[in-house]
């Protein structure tokens, strides 16, 4: 047969590129919605680093490949997750619903090849980081690490020596399984479960003229000078506020951290100083004169820290136990406390 213009008619070539295109799509979309644990986790990322480009380079994937899982899963919830802006990423009211849920399972499905092998060879090549101030890892934590080396020689135990400050920091960036220690206000993310209490204590040299007293006011301090921590730290603020609220008067003799060192200069007969009965040892009983201050100053209180939804590893729990069985079993925990140096 031929064509009106004497050619022969060509069979009509069919386009692929429609169907090619269609099928992409249609894989994009099947894979972007069939693989919720993969949407999950670029959602986390996205919240614990706070941009899209951060996230992407955390999981190794392309920026647009993150943004295809984070559209999908609204898509599929049927809402919005995060309020986009230039600077930030603001959680909506069911994103923070979706964190708090999906967090603790995306953490537990990456560690789940870590955690199998720690139950099933009783970990043999673990790792734990916990992150302590200088008193609880000088005072709290020996026993404790003693009996867990007995138990679980082959982890590797890291002990953050660190300030409360960073000590959270290292928490919400997830460079800490848990911290221990004391705490004067307990954020909204964080999870809080005091152990262990201690009553403030005065202590002196044994031959100052405070010894001789059983009971001490606040008032018989104002003429001695005092030894106390930076006034960075919490214990220096803590004392402040003692004195200002009763307008006593008080003064300052030496600013130094440590409360060993603290301990020293009393010895000394450099000054007088109210610490955390944590550090008084029976050598220190024998060498200074001692005295409860818990009608005037608050106990410390020391505990387990952790952040909300944090999936406890095998060998996180396992220390946790040693400090109590069941502790930080519950959901939260918001007890206040109080501020370790």
């Amino acid at each position: 047969m031929k064509s009106p213009v004497g050619k022969p008619n060509k069979p009509r070539k069919r386009s692929r590129a429609a169907p090619k295109a269609r099928d992409a799509a249609e894989a994009a979309r099947f894979y972007y919605k069939g693989n919720r644990h993969k949407q999950l986790r670029a959602f986390v990322q996205i919240v614990k680093l706070g941009t899209l480009s951060r996230a992407a380079e955390a999981l190794y994937l392309s920026q647009p490949t993150v943004t295809l899982q984070l559209q999908a899963l609204e898509r599929e919830l049927g809402m919005a997750l995060l309020e986009r802006s230039r600077r930030r990423i603001n959680l909506t009211d069911a994103g923070e619903a979706l964190y708090e849920l999906a967090r603790p399972l995306v953490e537990g499905w990456d560690n789940l090849d870590r955690d199998f092998q720690a139950r099933v060879q009783g970990m043999q090549a673990g790792k734990l980081t916990i992150a302590a101030g200088t008193s609880t890892i000088q005072y709290l934590l020996p026993e404790l690490v003693r009996r867990y080396r007995e138990r679980f020689p082959a982890v590797q135990l890291q002990l953050a020596n660190v300030t409360g400050k960073d000590g959270m920091a290292m928490l919400r960036a997830d460079e800490a399984d848990f911290a221990v220690g004391s705490m004067l206000d307990v954020p909204n993310d964080i999870a809080w479960a005091p152990v262990q209490h201690y009553d403030p204590m005065l202590i002196m040299p044994p031959d100052h003229p405070l010894a001789a007293k059983e009971r001490i006011a606040l008032e018989d301090l104002s003429p001695y000078g005092l030894i106390l921590p930076p006034q960075r730290l919490s214990t220096y603020r803590l004392v402040d506020l003692v004195f200002q609220q009763r307008q006593v008067p008080y003064r300052v003799a030496i600013e130094v951290g440590g409360w060993d060192v603290i301990k020293e200069y009393v010895a000394m007969g450099m000054g007088i100083s109210i610490v955390t009965g944590i550090c008084i040892t029976g050598a220190d009983r024998a060498r200074l004169a001692v005295r409860n201050m818990r009608q005037y100053f608050p106990q410390r209180a020391y505990g387990v820290v952790m952040r909300k939804g944090k999936f406890l590893s095998a060998e996180a729990q396992a220390f946790v136990d040693l400090i109590r069985p069941g502790l930080l079993t519950h959901r939260d925990y918001d007890e206040p406390g109080h501020s370790g140096r």
